[in-house]
This record gives C-alpha cells, sequence and structure tokens, in this order.
C-alpha cells in the first residue's frame, strides 16, 4: 500500500440537526469526490446546543445522525470516523460523547466514548460537559484502511499518556475529533497535535467545529493533518471546507526507522520509598 488519502472536514454546528446533518453529509461527499478513503468529521458534528438542547437531543447509536453516516460510508466507499455525537444514556438522563467508525459497507467497526470532560474555565466562559455527559472509560483503536488507528475526542488531546497507550497497541493513525475554544485554539491547538504525532510516530488527522455557535461559544477550526515527522501536511485554516493529505506508510516507516524513540523508552513503574 503506497499510500491513503484521508481527509479532515471542518463545520460550525448549532441545534439544527436537520441542517447539521446535510452539511456533513455535503462535506463527506466532497471528501470521497477528492479521493479520501478515510474521512475524519469533527466533535458534536450533528448537534451543538445549550445543556438542555444537548442532553434533549442526544440520540441512540442507531439514531438518524449515525444512521445517516453509516449511509455515506456505504455509499461512498469510504471508512468514515463519525467524529462524535451525544449518544442518549438508556434512560435518557445522561449523555456520552462518542465517536463511532464505519467501514465502507456502512458496518460499524469502533465506538469510542470521551474519556476526559472538559469542565474548565477559559476566555472569561465557563464550560462543564460533566453537567450532561458521563466519561468513557476504554482506550480504543481499529484498522481502517490497513491503517491501525488510535480515536480520542478534542480535550483528550491534552493527556499524552492516552496516546502512548494506543501507540503501544499499534496505532499508526491517531483522530482528534475537537470543537477547541477559540482561546485555548489560538494557544495550543497546533502545538499539542502537533507533539502528539511527533511523540507517538503517528500521523495525526484533526477535524475541528469553527466559528460562533447558537451556544454563543466559539470554535478555533484549523483543522489539520500532521506526520509522523511532525509536518502539518494541509490545513483548513477558516470557515467551513475539507483538507486532504496521503499518508504514506514509507515515510511512517522511515521516521521509526531513523529516529527509534518508541523502541528507547526505558522508564516503568515508579519505585515508592
Amino acid at each position: 500500500m503506497p499510500s491513503t488519502r484521508a481527509a479532515v472536514c471542518q463545520m460550525t454546528s448549532g441545534p439544527d440537526v436537520g441542517r447539521n446533518i446535510a452539511v456533513a453529509g455535503d462535506l463527506v461527499t466532497q471528501a470521497a469526490r477528492l479521493g479520501a478513503e478515510i474521512v475524519l468529521l469533527p466533535e458534536k458534528w450533528n448537534l451543538i446546543d445549550i445543556d438542555a438542547g444537548q442532553l434533549a437531543g442526544a440520540e441512540p447509536l442507531d439514531g438518524a445522525s449515525l444512521t445517516a453516516a453509516a449511509s455515506w460510508a456505504r455509499e461512498l466507499g469510504v471508512w468514515l470516523v463519525a467524529g462524535s455525537v451525544s449518544e442518549r444514556s438508556s434512560d435518557g438522563s445522561t449523555t456520552r460523547n462518542t465517536c463511532v467508525v464505519f467501514d465502507p459497507e456502512g458496518v460499524s467497526r469502533a465506538v469510542y466514548r470521551k474519556i476526559h470532560l472538559f469542565d474548565v474555565r477559559v476566555g472569561g466562559v465557563t464550560y462543564r460537559e460533566s453537567a450532561v455527559t458521563e466519561p468513557g472509560s476504554d482506550v480504543v483503536s481499529v484498522d481502517t484502511a490497513g491503517w491501525r488507528t488510535g480515536l480520542s475526542v478534542c480535550y483528550d488531546v491534552r493527556f499524552p499518556e492516552l496516546y502512548r497507550r494506543l501507540a503501544d497497541g499499534g496505532a499508526e493513525i491517531l483522530t482528534v475529533p475537537a470543537a477547541f475554544t477559540q482561546a485555548t485554539g489560538q494557544a495550543h491547538w497546533e502545538i499539542l497535535v502537533r507533539a502528539r504525532a511527533v511523540e507517538n510516530q503517528c500521523y495525526v488527522l484533526a477535524a475541528g467545529q469553527v466559528g460562533t455557535h447558537a451556544t454563543g461559544t466559539a470554535s478555533f477550526g484549523h483543522s489539520m493533518i500532521v506526520s509522523p515527522w511532525g509536518e502539518m501536511l494541509t490545513q483548513v485554516a477558516d470557515g467551513v471546507g475539507v483538507a486532504v493529505a496521503d499518508l504514506d506508510r514509507a515515510v511512517l516507516d522511515d521516521v521509526r526507522a531513523r529516529l527509534p524513540a518508541l523502541r528507547h523508552r526505558r522508564l516503568g513503574t515508579p519505585e515508592r520509598s
């Protein structure tokens, strides 16, 4: 396999699920027309709303949003990492921030539930994701188009131990669907994405929300694909759009051979005195 084309999709989601689904479908279609075999949507691509609306609009895994995503994967013949959606709990009292991966037949191949929840105050705004969302606990990777792909969502990118576990499990691609805030995005987004690529010697696909949402909050955008050497291969700097890049296994193998940092690790369990 000489190379695989991947795409990151950037959009501005709001409270209108039907509109969000239509925009996401157009972006996935555009990515497929550009030759992408692996396509990544951003975090909460189907719905961004205030807490009450996010809870009310949460869906089961066989709901309208992921049913649409499965159909895009099948009709376009792509591997679709469907960003994340708010997954409704069985009793409807809470949600999970959930990423589902579909194969080119539209079959669900992996489900990852965001582990680290965004409870912070930045840019004068308080975010408390845990108000309506429960954290996941499982580290998840999946084979996509012949590449081992490690899954994460947004705030997870600040926790390098998660990505090292994914790399230890054989990950060659890391996916980061996100809705990074303007304040944190300007300061840290590119640094964090490139760091996760360099330290794990993986390709990183990072797809973000962009612009101002109906909630009054704003997302940074700057969706990107980064090489195992930390080079930015492509970017959607602003606005709604798609960016594609070719993932070359020879490049990944060369980086890992020339600078075998993953094999040079010596730290074990810390001793206690």
